[in-house]
């Protein structure tokens, strides 16, 4: 099948999803309990899965893998994006009744600001080959850091993004409802537009996504370089984070030995690609099966270990 016609059907898939999320299930502001969050969550899980299906019958096992491992990873990397968020809603302390509005919006953000990045990977990675190699050694590098790094608590002031939007925008001093931006006038301000920390948190929001794609994208790039598998499989995996989010900000807690086994994922992909620009074939099916069973290792040690604390 062509890859226009596929383009096509990943386009109305996502366009039927968002509509789905936005004009059924949360056409009015509402709290998420966990249980519905899990529900939401398995079908994000489910479509991408479904979706990936199709990329394997319509372009072959190859493609169908590299989508897998490339959802996977993506998905996996999301978890610590999930932390940061928390921190955000908490920091501005924004209810949870408008999360989701934060949140969906957030992700059109990512849609559009991920096209982007990786159309303009792929172009350069098509014309330098070699930047394929960077990316390996850039992964390496990320990985060993993030195995090494001191534990140290995070807070929003820490955020350069947050001083600068602080200074630069006119903040009311509390919520309005579900609005983004308000008129100064109508509400005993001074005319003109005012920013509400809703805005402020979808800002923060973005701006953490765009953080993140920095680690992701090139670990795609390094699993396939075909901007149709690398797009969607990070669209899918992206596409269900607002219900990862809540079904898992309660308890980030208990995954804190996650980012280890997220570590070790990227140090393997980065050496994936040294030995792939070396002449080595590296299957697809090897490497989804390290990064399975890496990451589902670090999830159950996670939870092993934080019971036994806790206990």
């Amino acid at each position: 099948m062509s890859d226009l016609f596929n383009w096509g059907i990943f386009a109305i898939v996502v366009i039927a999803l968002l509509v789905f999320d936005l004009g059924v299930l949360h056409k009015h502001d509402k709290e998420i309990t966990i249980r519905d969050s899990l529900k939401l969550s398995a079908f994000y899980i489910c479509a991408g899965l479904l979706f990936g299906g199709w990329v394997w019958y319509s372009r072959g096992p190859k493609d169908g893998m590299d989508f897998f491992t490339g959802f996977l990873v993506e998905k996996s990397l999301s978890m610590d994006n999930v932390f940061v968020i928390s921190m955000i809603f908490t920091s501005l302390a924004i209810p949870r009744l408008y999360q989701h509005r934060v949140l969906f919006w957030g992700i059109l953000g990512a849609l559009v600001m991920r096209a982007i990045m990786i159309g303009l990977g792929a172009a350069l990675v098509h014309e330098f080959a070699w930047l394929l190699l960077f990316f390996g050694l850039f992964l390496v590098f990320t990985g060993f850091k993030m195995l090494f790094a001191k534990e140290k608590e995070e807070t929003l002031e820490d955020s350069k993004l947050f001083r600068y939007l602080k200074t630069h925008l006119r903040l009311t001093p509390r919520l309005y409802e579900n609005h983004f931006v308000i008129e100064g006038s109508k509400h005993g301000l001074t005319a003109g537009r005012w920013a509400t920390p809703l805005l402020l948190a979808l800002l923060m929001v973005e701006g953490a996504d765009l953080i993140f794609a920095v680690d992701s994208i090139p670990a795609i790039f390094a699993i396939t370089q075909d901007p149709f598998v690398v797009y969607t499989s990070n669209i899918f995996a992206i596409l269900g984070l607002r219900a990862l989010y809540f079904a898992l900000a309660g308890m980030v807690h208990r995954f804190v030995y996650l980012k280890y086994a997220l570590a070790l994922v990227l140090i393997f992909i980065g050496v994936k690609i040294g030995l792939v620009y070396a002449g080595v074939k590296v299957p697809s099916v090897l490497s989804l099966s390290v990064t399975f069973g890496l990451l589902v290792a670090g999830v159950l040690f996670s939870m092993f270990k934080t019971s036994r604390q806790a206990s």
